[in-house]
């Protein structure tokens, strides 16, 4: 970049939908990924839901000679499912969990079991200027008019938004890429968006090619689920390419790609998600731009409000949780005591024969004791989601002020 003042940066952000046993020709679909990605020669890859580790593996041996450096972030039970593959040497890497991520006992969506989180990259071109380019996922949704899980992911969110402001301090541009499972007017894009002043690739792009309204999601896709998109004819959008130029460096977003289907010469689609693919413009200024927010101290006082009454009434549901869990907890344990009460009155003599027929007493006593400790569970869980969200809401309400008395 010393001897042309403009850097052209590809990036390629993909949601894989790899998840080993359970996707729909996970393996071919990764052999697909690989070949296009080496053909395509982008500069910076980013990639979601890459469970399996074999799977960044084989991407990792495929990839090699034209992607020499890459990072895979390992978190939660299952894994982030979070990798890079880049051209430029990485300086170092770190990962952030989220401190809520759903619930453990939702089997059926397994957000808890991976690990939610955002996953950092710093890497450098040349000898002028550094990136951070962080690849995240946040926490699903399954039901948009009763979204149990909003809340969480408000919280991840603000917790993203905190995360990008403390640690782009010594970058000169901040890449986010990932599938925030967020619509583009949703309450937890706008806080995103203000409180870091990030720049969607999308509104941006002077040049614009693929689905409607840069849809990622959507219904001709033969993986997606027909009945999750009945409201939405055209999809949605929510994996997404943002930016910011830190110190002095412009960034323009000369065009925006998405894919649209099933890939060149196949009869599958990459994922279920349709892969974004950006063309930046990074160019040095002469004069600083400082680390502004980006948008009107009115609007982000709005979407902080708006979320902070979310997260509220998160708060509430969560300490109602807490409340009915402690109180099983309470009553088996009174009904172990009971039975203990009982079965010592008759070893002393106290009664003249067993109350109950002793297996039927055995099997209580063990119903008891699973209630119990399920309940205990279950109760400190909500106890922890109670101070986080609690916490949230605090730094919400600060945020606020300063926004509200420093305008």
């Amino acid at each position: 970049m010393e001897g042309d003042p403009t850097l052209r940066l590809r990036v390629f952000d993909l949601n894989c939908w790899a998840i080993r046993y359970l996707s729909k020709r996970r393996q071919e679909r990764v052999q697909l990924i690989g070949d296009t990605l080496r053909r395509e020669g982008f500069d910076l890859v980013l990639l979601q839901e890459v469970w399996s580790e074999r799977d960044y593996s084989d991407l990792k041996v495929k990839l090699g000679s034209c992607y020499p450096f890459s990072h895979y972030f390992r978190s939660g039970v299952i894994g982030s499912g979070l990798c890079v593959f880049s051209q430029f040497p990485i300086l170092d890497t770190l990962l952030y969990q989220y401190s809520l991520n759903g619930y453990p006992y939702m089997l059926q969506h397994g957000d808890w079991f991976c690990g939610k989180s955002v996953g950092l990259d710093r890497w450098w071109h040349g000898s002028v200027t550094t990136t951070l380019s962080p690849s995240c996922q946040l926490h699903a949704e399954y039901c948009r008019e009763k979204d149990a899980y909003l809340p969480h992911r408000l919280v991840q969110a603000w917790e993203l938004a905190q995360f990008i402001r403390h640690t782009s301090k010594a970058a000169d541009v901040v890449l986010v890429g990932g599938d925030l499972n967020m619509h583009p007017e949703d309450v937890g894009i706008r806080l995103l968006r203000g409180w870091t002043g990030l720049r969607d690739a999308f509104t941006e792009a002077t040049r614009f090619e693929g689905c409607e309204d840069g849809c990622t999601l959507v219904p001709n896709n033969c993986f997606t689920i027909k009945s999750e998109l009945l409201p939405f004819p055209l999809g949605i959008r929510i994996d997404y390419i943002l930016y910011k130029a830190i110190s002095s460096f412009t960034v323009k977003c000369e065009e925006l790609k998405t894919t649209t289907g099933t890939a060149p010469g196949m009869d599958i689609p990459f994922s279920d998600h349709e892969a974004v693919m950006a063309t930046l413009q990074i160019r040095r200024q002469g004069q600083a731009g400082g680390d502004a927010l980006g948008t009107a101290e009115v609007t982000l006082a709005d979407a902080v409000t708006e979320a902070r009454t979310e997260v509220g009434v998160g708060l509430r549901a969560a300490q109602r949780q807490r409340y009915s869990t402690g109180r099983m907890a309470v009553l088996a344990l009174l009904l172990l005591l009971l039975q203990a009460a009982a079965a010592l009155g008759t070893l002393a003599g106290l009664g003249a024969e067993q109350p109950f027929p002793k297996l039927s007493f055995t099997l209580l006593a063990f119903l008891a004791i699973g209630v119990l400790l399920l309940a205990t569970g279950l109760h400190l869980f909500h106890t922890m989601e109670v101070k986080m969200l609690q916490g949230t809401e605090e730094q919400m309400r600060m945020a606020l002020r300063a926004l509200q008395e420093h305008p």
